[in-house]
């Protein structure tokens, strides 16, 4: 039997999905009241890691070890790849060895070679295409808080990147409307848009975008990879800055999130992860959680009763 991939949000069905944010509902919850619950005991998860990383590496070095199993952190200079290794010789090597591969990484074209060798499951934890993890953490966030998200509206504000793809990807499988706002020429995936369909709107106004919204979100306007182009990115999405005046458009009980790390004074107001609008120390905190779900789903347990 193939590996179950997780390079996508297309990659499972919407009651896979949802199944998942409730698994991670309900794994948060054993944490807080002390439970030790260890079903990968004696799994080990591989985890490389080609751009820098602060919550990816915490969540799934932390989640792999609360499971009971054990994860192991490579940089390209740790490795042959760093060397020109090809990608495909390292899968076949690695997934011998390990029961997971979680990759962060540029090219997302990396992560299909990788796991169309890979005898075990390959997770992304980021690509410059897609960002899946993160946005199932969102998804949980908004469940925790709100409830269901099917049937609501949606705000991306900024730019039309490997984050807004993935909630064009969401929209889909979690039936939600998006309305995204982006400087022209900086709109997301074409192939993505037209796969949506009429449940995702673009348009240049953040205004429009946010009026009506149940959720609001955004991210840095120059990701890692792009600091040359970051000071005409200032220049052109400064009108794109989301402040607490732009929320206020938005629905009366509106909810803000961003993934993290933010460029206060940039993408959003100095004062607005103070605001009582927004989740984003819960949405940081529930990559833990989520994906401690989504390892459980993929990684098959050391011992079966």
């Amino acid at each position: 039997m193939s590996a179950r991939h997780f390079l996508s949000l297309m990659d499972c069905t919407p009651g896979e999905l949802n199944a998942l944010i409730r698994r991670g509902i309900e794994l948060k919850e054993l944490r807080e009241r002390g439970v030790l619950f260890e079903p990968l005991k004696g799994r080990v998860l591989g985890m490389i890691f080609e751009k820098a990383s602060t919550r990816t590496r915490l969540s799934f070095e932390a989640g792999m070890i609360q499971l009971g199993g054990q994860a192991i952190f490579l940089s390209p200079r740790d490795t042959q790849l760093g060397r020109g290794e090809p990608t495909s010789d390292t899968a076949i090597v690695m997934s011998r060895m390990l029961d997971a591969v979680m990759i962060r990484t540029f090219s997302h074209s990396m992560l299909t070679e990788f796991a169309a060798n890979s005898r075990v499951p390959v997770i992304n934890g980021l690509s410059d295409d897609l960002h899946p993890c993160q946005v199932l953490a969102d998804m949980q966030t908004f469940q925790e808080h709100r409830g269901s998200i099917a049937g609501k509206t949606v705000s991306w504000i900024g730019d039309g990147n490997n984050m807004c793809n993935t909630y064009i990807e969401a929209a889909i499988q979690f039936d939600f409307k998006l309305k995204i706002a982006c400087p022209a020429g900086y709109g997301p995936d074409a192939e993505l848009l037209a796969l949506a369909g009429d449940r995702v709107s673009l348009s240049t106004d953040p205004r429009e975008a946010v009026a009506g919204a149940h959720l609001v979100s955004t991210d840095v306007w120059a990701s890692m990879g792009q600091e040359e182009d970051a000071e005409n990115r200032l220049a052109r999405f400064r009108p794109y800055q989301v402040t607490p005046t732009l929320l206020d458009l938005a629905a009366p009980d509106v909810l803000f999130m961003h993934c993290l790390p933010a460029h206060r004074g940039e993408e959003i107001s100095e004062d607005l992860l103070d605001d009582a609008r927004s989740v984003a120390w819960d949405q940081a905190e529930n990559r833990l959680h989520v994906q401690k779900a989504l390892l459980e789903f993929l990684v098959e347990p050391a011992f079966r009763a």
